[in-house]
């Protein structure tokens, strides 16, 4: 522990950690990152594709090393035990700050399949990772506003294409496909903005979750509902490298994936839509539930 340090030159230790721990690894992933882009077989990309995540895993696992070498974060998780290695999960989450994705890597690693989830079509060119990225076959997706679709009608539906396209390679190998369905961090700001019905949460946004459920409904059984909780407040990305991250809460939560809500075509079916918002909506209000029992437990100890 290097607690008794400066807290500025403890984040200056972990982030030297994290790049070095991240391009030290890369090298092992790049190898056959390169080979599954050039040889077209579909049994030897599966066999790259599980050797990638073998060294993924290994990836994040360094980095919850250094983590508990900086940190002095006490973790508090519930429910880690009912996750297995080999299934297929859909995983949603509330997003109040990037140490989410820290903190739930910290949690799943080699408990569930490694965490996959859905990214802007430019991060392919993020120098070193970009390239690890697509080896680990994770979506990239290009976006388009309500106005270019009504300019160019003839791009609607090139998400859920993507997202099929996507979903059929994560047939192969188990798979927990994150979604942060608020679409955004929460803030106060974007709160009131939304008018959220919610105290700490923003409104689900259903698109995301439909496309995979319609093209991957057969195959994905388990939704995985993890709640976070920061009872010293959200903390942006240099406080937790800094080790200003007290204590971390997480909840979490296994529920069958409900038939009728798989394999439906949620660009065309109105019917299909107005159900998943209304299965998303109770479970965020269970989630907001949670969140307060959460913070209020943690001001009791």
């Amino acid at each position: 522990m290097l607690g008794f340090l400066p807290k500025p030159v403890i984040g200056v230790i972990a982030i030297s950690l994290l790049i070095l721990n991240t391009l030290f690894w890369a090298l092992f992933l790049y190898i056959p990152a390169l080979l599954k882009l050039i040889i077209p077989h579909e049994g030897f990309r599966v066999g790259c594709t599980r050797l990638i995540i073998w060294v993924a895993e290994n990836w994040v696992a360094g980095n919850n090393a250094w983590m508990r070498l900086t940190q002095r974060t006490k973790w508090h998780v519930d429910g880690a035990e009912k996750l297995e290695r080999e299934s297929w999960y859909l995983v949603l989450s509330n997003h109040q700050s990037w140490v989410d994705i820290l903190a739930m890597q910290w949690v799943f690693n080699r408990r569930a399949p490694f965490l996959k989830f859905f990214l802007k079509k430019e991060l392919i060119w993020v120098p070193v990772i970009g390239l690890a990225w697509w080896g680990l076959d994770f979506p990239f997706m290009k976006r388009h506003s309500r106005e270019y679709l009504l300019r160019h009608p003839e791009k609607r539906g090139q998400d859920l294409e993507t997202t099929r396209k996507a979903c059929e390679k994560f047939r192969y190998t188990p798979v927990s496909v994150m979604n942060f369905v608020e679409g955004t961090r929460f803030t106060s700001a974007k709160q009131k903005q939304q008018k959220s019905p919610y105290r700490h949460l923003l409104v689900p946004k259903a698109g995301g979750v439909g496309f995979v459920l319609d093209a991957m409904g057969d195959a994905m059984e388990t939704l995985v509902d993890v709640t976070i909780a920061y009872p010293g407040g959200a903390p942006s990305f240099w406080d937790f490298l800094c080790g200003r991250v007290s204590e971390v809460r997480m909840e979490i939560h296994t529920h069958p994936i409900p038939d009728e809500l798989k394999g439906r075509n949620y660009a065309k079916d109105a019917e299909y839509r107005r159900m998943l918002k209304t299965w998303l909506a109770e479970l965020w209000r269970e989630k907001d539930e949670r969140l307060e029992r959460m913070l209020a437990e943690a001001e009791t100890r």
